[in-house]
């Protein structure tokens, strides 16, 4: 009877995790970077379906093999993704062009089932208000839009201007909630009485004091002290 449970489980979850990947296919990327309410509902009714499809003939604690079964499945559908460039395709998908050299591709719209709307919004989240900036414009598999605009529309560089620029990195975590990361500390070269010469510096004489301090590439050190609050704190709620 055991051995009935755990094959009942195992082949209702692999069936009910093949049908979503093939039915979120079937829906289109689109319903995973914006749903609308009728997406929702599909995604709602569909999710209850498959769950009540494993669990109605299956008692005990045998369904909670279930979510296992599923996470396992993704484990070596990620590996499958990872290993073959033809199960990636067909799993996950390709970008797909929707603006070429300024043209709206409307076959690859119409293919993705995306709307002029869908496709304005997503611009505008990307601060662009105006098809005439795009040059490229390609959904990727995730459903996210990947934009390149026309040169005219790209913003300057200091390479486009012919500056240098100095080398700017990570910077580097030296003080947390009043304890010093002595490890950070000691990959940077630099020492305990560094440290409280800078602190000196911003009239900071205990280092239990300091809420937060980095190392900047430049050499500078930020801090945040615990009890440091600004005299006026902007207000962004309406009314």
């Amino acid at each position: 009877m055991e051995v009935k449970y755990i094959w009942e489980v195992l082949w209702k979850s692999l069936v009910v995790f093949a049908l979503l990947i093939g039915l979120s296919r079937l829906l289109g990327r689109k319903l995973l970077s914006q749903m609308t309410f009728a997406d929702f509902t599909v995604a709602v009714t569909v999710g209850t379906i498959s769950g009540a499809f494993v669990v109605t003939t299956v008692k005990g604690l045998y369904v909670l093999l279930s979510p296992v079964i599923l996470v396992v499945a993704a484990i070596m559908t990620a590996y499958l993704n990872l290993k073959s460039l033809a199960a990636r395709k067909i799993i996950e998908g390709e970008p797909i062009l929707i603006i070429q050299n300024g043209k709206i591709l409307k076959q690859n719209m119409l293919r993705l089932r995306y709307n002029v709307d869908d496709l304005e919004m997503q611009l505008r989240s990307k601060n662009i208000f105006n098809f005439s900036e795009v040059e490229f414009a390609l959904v990727e598999s995730n459903g996210q839009l990947s934009v390149l605009k026309k040169s005219q529309h790209l913003p300057a560089t200091p390479q486009d201007l012919g500056k240098p620029t100095g080398y700017k990195g990570l910077a580097t975590e030296i003080i947390k909630d009043g304890d010093v990361l002595e490890q950070n500390l000691g990959q940077n070269n630099l020492d305990f009485k560094w440290l409280y010469n800078e602190l000196a510096k911003h009239n900071v004489s205990r280092v239990e004091d300091v809420f937060y301090a980095a190392l900047n590439t430049d050499g500078t050190l930020y801090i945040d002290l615990k009890g440091d609050t600004p005299q006026y704190k902007q207000t962004i709620e309406d009314g």
